[in-house]
């Protein structure tokens, strides 16, 4: 096996994973995902096909938890979601990729540790629920096309509203998937060759329909009340990856420019 089908069978088997972890937390997945596939591919290149990956893995936690979904959430989120993705795109054209991945997970530890540093002081909880999902899905839109997975800032405007273990799943599920179908839509529309990369995301569409049944069936014997520290722990050691792989990499690229 070649270098190239030995990252394949890495990102399928990742794919699988983390599908699972997904179907287990809710959230999370995603991002664990992005940070494997910046281990081998260029952030412009790993973020749109995240999203096809990402696509099946949301769609398939969203059919199974339907009954679940909280419209009255879902129907906001989705107003300005394309909008401002329209906004973002062009950034992913010109920032260096090392900048990018350490970017990312320092994002993923303020929106998991410290969201009120995100909001500047602004309290949402003071805005009525749809025009506050409004806003959220404005600034999921804005995010998305740079970040590339959306879920650890989204994630604390829902563990606030009381709801189930299945809801929470659910609208998360159903919100990311129109998330990522928008930035298919984006990248698609800039110019990006789907085509070239299909053996490796068909790869991994199966298996995050795999890892998504795995979990699902997991679901039911994780004890409510350890949702919010594993969901916590599972994205702080991702991200405190994420940003040792961009800050070395560029520590070491200076380095190398001034020797």
């Amino acid at each position: 096996m070649d270098e190239v089908g030995l990252e394949m069978v890495v990102l399928w088997l990742a794919s699988l994973g983390t599908a699972a972890v997904s179907a287990i937390l809710g959230m999370a997945g995603g991002i664990m995902l992005l940070a494997v596939m910046l281990l081998f591919l260029e952030p412009a290149v790993a973020i749109p096909i995240h999203a096809i990956a990402q696509l099946a893995s949301n769609s398939s936690r969203t059919l199974v938890h339907l009954r679940a979904i909280r419209r009255d959430i879902l129907f906001p989120y989705l107003i300005l979601l394309l909008p401002a993705g329209v906004l973002s795109l062009p950034l992913i054209r010109h920032a260096p990729p090392d900048v990018l991945r350490a970017a990312i997970g320092v994002f993923v530890l303020v929106a998991t540790w410290r969201r009120d540093w995100l909001l500047l002081g602004f309290d949402p909880e003071r805005i009525p629920l749809a025009p506050r999902f409004t806003l959220v899905g404005g600034l999921s839109g804005l995010l998305g096309p740079v970040v590339g997975a959306t879920g650890p800032f989204i994630a604390p405007f829902f563990l606030g509203l009381g709801l189930t273990r299945f809801e929470l799943i659910g609208t998360t599920a159903a919100c990311q998937a129109t998330g990522h179908l928008a930035k298919i839509a984006l990248f698609g529309s800039d110019g990006f060759e789907f085509g070239v990369h299909a053996p490796l995301y068909l790869g991994m569409i199966l298996a995050v329909v795999v890892g998504t049944s795995l979990g699902t069936k997991l679901l039911a014997r994780i004890p409510e009340e350890h949702f919010p520290m594993i969901y916590k722990t599972t994205l702080t050691a991702v991200a405190l990856r994420l940003v040792w792989s961009g800050a070395s990499s560029l520590a070491f690229a200076a380095e190398a420019s001034t020797s």
